[in-house]
């Protein structure tokens, strides 16, 4: 048998392998990953720390994991589970029988990005006379909007945001607003910040305007209304708002099901109908699809609907006032640090500080404080505001508060010892001197090796098929934080690009 022969049939073998291997495969690859639990990954992943969960999810997931969601009337147990939880998000987000938004409905959908894929669409199709449909949305808004633009043809239209408070002013959005304009979106909160945009004011001027106005809650949806009832104030964002058509809440965030469930809600059935895709000029049966997917595994919603049943109104209320411990205590510790600055007040579940002192490189410090076990989430600067270090907060993290102090304190030492990144001149240069659409796999390949990265895939014949990146990430952040969007945008494409290629052994 050739080389190529042995290759691929590691990747493709002959005879199947034993599951007991297998198995063992998977765990040794999952060795390399970022820590799912124990409050130490301040992004990705959401870990309550109930014991048993994990085991109640994964055991319903496998009971419903081969169920269609592509028929309903095939699979009546999937129909019923989804609407236990479009009904109990209404509920969290002020719909329901007995609000002032009685007949609110939604569907369940694969995450986040997809929730707000099909808000951009139902909007844009509730307009077809609109031959150049756009979308109002705040610069801190999700980059999934920028995405569901892109997708459906809809026009973008950024609005700025406070370099003091992170929020849009109102006025510029009602400015922004035009007559091809079918949505005004804001953030319940802002992923990179943590901060509410003023809701109601931004929900009045879309509505005097006649346009339709959604909040991404994905983020902040399942916490901010139990954290309002332990006493955080902020301003109001759900359907008790005038104006408010559609919120989308992600249920694998803070409602801690395994991913990926998420929910978008709309007032009304009306204003849902749009959403819909149905066609039947084809040979083979009618499709009828209220998401994107048309197949989909029931695993995922029945372990959604055993994670809200399990853990209920009351536990959701508990792990909220942990968290919001864990907040206000990491929130002190970065305080504690000289040349440490809250970008805001923390009202959410998001930590985001910045570095006033040049000798204080944040990227040096996410490096150190990952080389003690703290893996946070580096921001890049955008426009007048600073590059910045977010913290994901979740019930897990209470426990580990009394140690991060401490480990970001010794962390900002030897950062300061180290100093900030330095980028060659060449690579300034090269940088300043191309055009994002001249970048190319070869001129990233040898920009990472003049920097002293390795791209590629593991060894033939290893048998794991992870590609060694590296321990440090200081000297690429500082790289995509020099560079302008589009620049950074084109080297992250061909980066990830380089890194997913076949492996065959």
């Amino acid at each position: 048998m050739s080389e190529r022969d042995d290759r691929v049939a590691w990747a493709l073998p002959a005879r199947g392998v034993p599951a007991d291997r297998v198995l063992d495969e998977i765990r040794a690859l999952r060795s390399a990953d970022r820590p799912t639990h124990g409050g130490r990954l301040f992004a990705y992943v959401y870990d309550p720390a109930v014991p048993g969960l994990d085991d109640l999810a994964m055991s319903a997931h496998a009971l419903s994991a081969h169920v269609n969601g592509l028929d309903p009337t095939a699979f009546p147990s999937l129909l019923a589970m989804e609407n236990v939880l479009v009904g109990a998000a209404a509920s969290v987000l002020g719909g329901g029988p007995d609000t002032s938004a009685p007949d609110v409905v939604g569907s369940v959908t694969g995450g986040g990005t997809e929730s707000l894929i099909l808000a951009v669409k139902a909007a844009r199709d509730a307009r077809p006379e609109v031959s150049v449909p756009r979308l109002v949305i705040p610069v801190s808004a999700h980059a999934a909007f920028a995405k569901a633009a892109h997708y459906l043809g809809v026009a973008l239209d950024l609005v700025p945001v406070s370099a003091v408070t992170l929020r849009p002013d109102p006025a510029d959005v009602a400015a922004a607003i035009g007559p091809d304009t079918v949505l005004v979106a804001c953030s319940a909160p802002s992923y990179a910040h943590g901060v509410v945009d003023p809701v109601p004011e931004i929900a009045a001027v879309a509505a005097a305007a006649g346009v339709r106005c959604h909040v991404d809650a994905c983020f902040g949806g399942w916490t901010l209304p139990y954290l309002r009832r332990l006493g955080v104030e902020g301003p109001a964002f759900d359907f008790s708002v005038p104006g408010v058509t559609s919120i989308s809440v992600d249920l694998h965030k803070y409602a801690y099901c395994p991913k990926g469930v998420s929910v978008l809600l709309h007032r009304d059935a009306a204003l849902r109908a749009p959403q819909y895709f149905a066609f039947a000029d084809w040979p083979g049966y009618t499709m009828i699809n209220p998401v994107i997917s048309s197949t989909r595994s029931g695993g995922p919603i029945a372990a959604a609907y055993a994670t809200l049943r399990h853990i209920g109104d009351d536990g959701y209320l508990a792990l909220a006032g942990q968290t919001l411990d864990a907040v206000r205590g990491l929130a002190a510790a970065v305080t504690k640090v000289d040349g440490l600055w809250l970008m805001a007040e923390p009202e959410s579940t998001v930590v985001a500080f910045t570095s006033t002192d040049p000798a204080l490189d944040l990227f040096v410090l996410a490096d150190e404080l990952t080389a003690r076990g703290w893996h946070t989430q580096p921001q890049m600067a955008y426009g007048d505001l600073p590059a910045s270090i977010h913290l994901t907060v979740t019930a897990a993290v209470a426990p580990r508060v009394a140690e991060f102090g401490p480990a970001l304190q010794a962390a900002a030492a030897t950062a300061r010892e180290h100093g900030p990144v330095r980028l060659p001149d060449e690579v300034l240069a090269l940088l300043g001197s191309l055009a994002p659409e001249q970048l190319s796999p070869e001129l990233v390949e040898g920009l990472a090796g003049g920097l002293g990265l390795a791209i590629g895939g593991a060894e033939p014949g290893a048998g794991t098929g992870a590609a060694p990146l590296p321990d440090r990430s200081a000297l690429v952040n500082t790289v995509l934080n020099v560079a302008p969007p589009r620049m950074r945008e084109r080297l992250l494409i061909e980066f990830v690009g380089l890194l997913q290629r076949p492996t065959y052994g």
